[in-house]
C-alpha cells in the first residue's frame, strides 16, 4: 500500500520550490484530507469531483474561514497533481472546484502613534526587553514576515551600512533598515545576546532565554504581550507590523513596485492591496475630520 503522505513530502521537496512554511502547510492540510477520507471509508485513487466538494462542504461546516479553506483546497490540489504526475490518477478531481467569493477584507494596520507606544513598551534594561525592542524595531523597518526575522542570522545584517539581507522563497533581498532600528539591534548584539546564549544558539540573531533560536509562535506571544501593555485595542499579530510598513511607505511617496520588492512579494498584485487600504485610509480620515463630512 503506497504511503500517500510519505510519498507526498517527497514530491513537495524535490518538484516544488516552495518554502519550508509552504510545504508544513500543505502537509498538514493534507493529513486532515486523507484523515477525512478515511472516515466516508474512502482512498484518496476513488476520490472524485463529487466527494472533493463534500470536503469543501464539510470545512463550510467547520465554519473554517474562508482563507482557510481556499488554502485547504490549494494543498488538496497540488496533492492530486502529484498523483497524476505519479501516474496514479488520469486527472485531478480537485481542479473543477469552485469555491463561493468571499468579500476581501483589508488587512490591519497600526497608525504611528500606536507604532510608537508599541515600539516603548520593551524594558530595554534587562536582556528579553532589549532583544524584543530590537525585533519589534527591525520587523516595522524592513516589513519581513515573522518567519523571515526568526530565522535572521548574525551575518544577515550589516550594522554599519544599514541594510538587511533577508533570505525568502525568491532568493535573497537587500532591505535598508532606519538609524534607530540599527541602534536597537547594534544594543542587543553587543550588550545583551551573549546573555542569553547558550551552545546551541549557533549564528542566530535573535534566540530565546534559553539560548535557543526564537520560534514564530514565541514571537506571535511577545507582539500580542506588548500591544496589550500599549493599551492597543485593535487585534494585531506580527503580520500587522509588516501590512504597517507597507501602508506607511505607500503613504509617503514610496512606489508600488519598490514596496513589492522589499516585501519580497512575487505578484504584485499581493502589494497592489495596500494601494486599496490607503484609499479607505483616506476616505475615512476625510470623513473622520472635514467638518462638512460631519454634518451628514
Amino acid at each position: 500500500m503506497i504511503d500517500y503522505y510519505s510519498a507526498f513530502s517527497e514530491y513537495l521537496t524535490q518538484q516544488k520550490a516552495n518554502s519550508a512554511n509552504t510545504r508544513e502547510s500543505y502537509l498538514r492540510d493534507t493529513m486532515f484530507f486523507l484523515e477525512y477520507l478515511s472516515t466516508l471509508g474512502a482512498a484518496p485513487l476513488e476520490a472524485d469531483e463529487a466527494v472533493l466538494q463534500q470536503f469543501v462542504d464539510h470545512l463550510y461546516e467547520l465554519k473554517r474561514s474562508p482563507t482557510t479553506i481556499s488554502r485547504n483546497l490549494a494543498s488538496v490540489r497540488c496533492f492530486y497533481k502529484f498523483l497524476v504526475f505519479r501516474g496514479l490518477m488520469d486527472y485531478n478531481p480537485a481542479k473543477g472546484i469552485k469555491l463561493e467569493k468571499a468579500e476581501k477584507k483589508l488587512p490591519q494596520v497600526l497608525s504611528g502613534d500606536e507604532i510608537e507606544l508599541l515600539l516603548a513598551q520593551p524594558d530595554i534594561t534587562e536582556p528579553k526587553g532589549c532583544r524584543d525592542k530590537a525585533m519589534l524595531e527591525l520587523l516595522y523597518a524592513t516589513g519581513i514576515r515573522a518567519s523571515e526575522l526568526i530565522n535572521l542570522n548574525l551575518k544577515d545584517i550589516n550594522l554599519r551600512s544599514g541594510v538587511l539581507y533577508c533570505k525568502g522563497a525568491k532568493g535573497i533581498r537587500s532591505i535598508p533598515v532606519y538609524p534607530s532600528a540599527v541602534v536597537a539591534v547594534s544594543d542587543y548584539i553587543y550588550r545583551m545576546r551573549g546573555l542569553i546564549t547558550a551552545p546551541e544558539s549557533g549564528n542566530a540573531l535573535f534566540v530565546n532565554l534559553n539560548g535557543g533560536r526564537l520560534t514564530r509562535q514565541g514571537f506571535w506571544k511577545i507582539v500580542k504581550s506588548y500591544a496589550a501593555s500599549a493599551g492597543i485595542t485593535k487585534e494585531i499579530t506580527p503580520h500587522t507590523l509588516r501590512h504597517s510598513f507597507a501602508l506607511h511607505l505607500l503613504e509617503n511617496g514610496a512606489s508600488v513596485k519598490d514596496i513589492q520588492t522589499m516585501m519580497g512579494h512575487a505578484d504584485i498584485s499581493s502589494t497592489q492591496v495596500y494601494v486599496q487600504l490607503l484609499d479607505s485610509h483616506v476616505k475615512q480620515v476625510y470623513n473622520d475630520c472635514h467638518p462638512k463630512a460631519k454634518l451628514g
